[in-house]
C-alpha cells in the first residue's frame, strides 16, 4: 500500500508561481513512474506531467512551456513547479505514483490540491 500525501496549492494570481510536491509513503520501493494530473469542473481529468525511474519526463503541450516536472527519489517526492500561471490552469491536481507488481503494476492516487488562478 502506497499512500500519497500533496502540498502547495493554493490561490495565486495571473502570472504568478506555485510548486506542488506529492511525498510517498508506505511500500514505495521500485516506484517507476510519478505524475500528475489535473481535473477541472467539466472535464475529464488528464495529464499534466510524468516522469519515469531515469528522469524522463513528458509534459503536456498545453503547459510544457510553463510546467515542469521533477523528482527525488531518495525522498520519494515529485514535484511540479508552475510558472506563469493562468486561469486555465484552475484545477484539481491528482499526484499519481505506478510500480510494477501483480498483473500490470499498481497505481496509486493523491487526495487532490486545490490549484486556483484568479485576480
Amino acid at each position: 500500500q502506497v499512500e500519497l500525501v500533496e502540498s502547495g496549492g493554493g490561490l495565486v494570481q495571473p502570472g504568478g508561481s506555485l510548486r506542488l510536491s506529492c511525498e510517498a509513503f508506505g511500500r514505495t520501493r521500485n516506484i517507476n513512474v510519478m505524475a500528475w494530473y489535473r481535473q477541472a469542473p467539466g472535464k475529464q481529468r488528464q495529464l499534466v506531467a510524468k516522469i519515469d525511474d531515469n528522469d524522463r519526463t513528458t509534459v503536456a503541450a498545453s503547459v510544457k512551456d510553463r510546467f515542469a516536472i521533477s523528482r527525488d527519489s531518495a525522498k520519494n517526492t515529485v514535484y511540479l513547479q508552475m510558472n506563469n500561471l493562468k486561469p486555465e490552469d484552475t484545477a484539481i491536481y491528482y499526484c499519481n505514483v505506478q510500480k510494477p507488481g501483480g498483473l500490470g503494476g499498481y497505481e496509486y492516487w493523491g487526495q487532490g490540491t486545490q490549484v486556483t488562478v484568479s485576480s
